[in-house]
């Protein structure tokens, strides 16, 4: 990970000098965001950083936790009555209007793609009961998720000194969002029809990143005078799957575009084993044979910074074994490590059935029955 304190405010500056005195130039990138941040969505961890800590209003983005909350309430498909608290929001709408109905699932495809404050409204009352109830369960989510610089007030993101969060944990926000199905399908959307009173309602999303990058699945813009320009994009290339965030950014467009740049030209997808790679032999104790073959049970791949280390791999092995050993039973784990971290791994899986030896079998019977 690369902080770019510095770079950020300076880099111009900077690579002219280097030039100059005939050093490489750095590639960090130059971006206008007040705090920016690129992790890594597999693993959540930071890829590059600029003040990502500080706690800054995120306007529209707001809408990542309203989905989730929304989709984890199983209702998606129920039909839904349009409560009076959701007409006449102000900023971007659907335009409800009061008695009429659609789903669950219609109002969060409202919500991502117009990014409509009415629908955000309207799924709070749904959901929650009150608005006042369903931000307490999107407090209680961060709370769950581990986020301590994160408050929410409103379902929406219309400005309050006391709804922020940080572009670290909008990250990690976004990282848990994407791994519900139905999430990445929505966001992903460019466009949809919507059931209206007078007429079907065509909605187109507002995140250009979708268009304006290859390889972009998501996620959500945001923006108030009091904010500032926000934006949240996900990306996946060849098995690196980037998430970036910035907050308070005049030129979030190419910040991003220079972010995920950067991300996928550090990072590389390396596979580590395959499903069924043979990798050791498990003693038997009692067994027709003295050891069984123990191979792979999934693929094993890792998402790393191509200027990485060595990589070791370490063999698990549960000891002793008594026969029978059935074929595909689970006997330990291979495990990868990086600078002594652990970075993947899978069990391993006994290849085939050993049998007991049939003079021990009475002796094992007494033992283990």
């Amino acid at each position: 990970m690369r902080n770019f304190g510095v770079f950020f405010q300076k880099a111009a500056i900077f690579s002219l000098c280097l030039f100059l005195f005939g050093f490489p130039i750095s590639s960090a990138p130059v971006i206008s965001a007040k705090s920016a941040i690129l992790i890594n969505a597999d693993t959540g961890e930071a890829v590059a950083e600029y003040n990502a800590d500080e706690k800054l209003g995120m306007a529209s983005t707001t809408k990542i936790m309203t989905a989730v909350i929304a989709i984890e309430s199983g209702k998606l498909d129920e039909k839904c009555i349009i409560p009076k608290e959701a007409i006449g929001v102000e900023g971007s709408s659907l335009y409800l209007q009061s008695g009429e109905s659609m789903t669950l699932r219609e109002l969060v495809t409202g919500l991502m793609l117009r990014s409509a404050n009415d629908a955000a409204e309207a799924i709070a009352v749904i959901v929650g009961g009150s608005v006042d109830n369903f931000v307490a369960m999107m407090n209680e989510k961060a709370t769950e998720l581990g986020l301590y610089n994160t408050h929410f007030c409103n379902p929406h993101g219309l400005s309050s000194d006391e709804h922020y969060t940080t572009a670290r944990e909008l990250a990690l926000i976004t990282a848990y969002a994407l791994k519900n199905e139905t999430f990445c399908e929505i966001c992903s959307t460019q466009s949809a029809t919507l059931p209206g009173v007078e007429a079907p309602r065509y909605v187109a999303n507002h995140n250009k990143m979708l268009k304006l990058y290859d390889d972009v699945y998501g996620v959500k813009t945001g923006f108030t005078k009091a904010t500032g320009r926000c934006l949240v994009t996900a990306a996946k290339r060849d098995g690196v799957n980037l998430i970036a965030v910035t907050l308070n950014a005049p030129d979030d467009w190419n910040d991003h575009r220079s972010l995920l740049d950067y991300g996928f030209a550090e990072l590389e997808c390396v596979s580590l084993a395959k499903a069924g790679d043979q990798v050791a032999a498990l003693p038997i104790l009692g067994g027709d044979k003295d050891s069984v073959t123990v191979y792979v049970k999934e693929d094993i791949s890792a998402c790393l910074n191509k200027s990485r280390g060595s990589i070791v791999e370490r063999i698990e092995l549960n000891r002793p074994k008594f026969a029978p050993v059935y074929a595909g039973e689970e006997v330990g784990r291979i495990v990868y490590l990086l600078d002594g971290k652990e970075i993947a791994s899978s069990p391993l899986c006994t290849a085939k059935f050993v049998g007991a030896r049939s003079q021990n079998k009475t002796f094992l019977e007494k033992i283990f029955n």
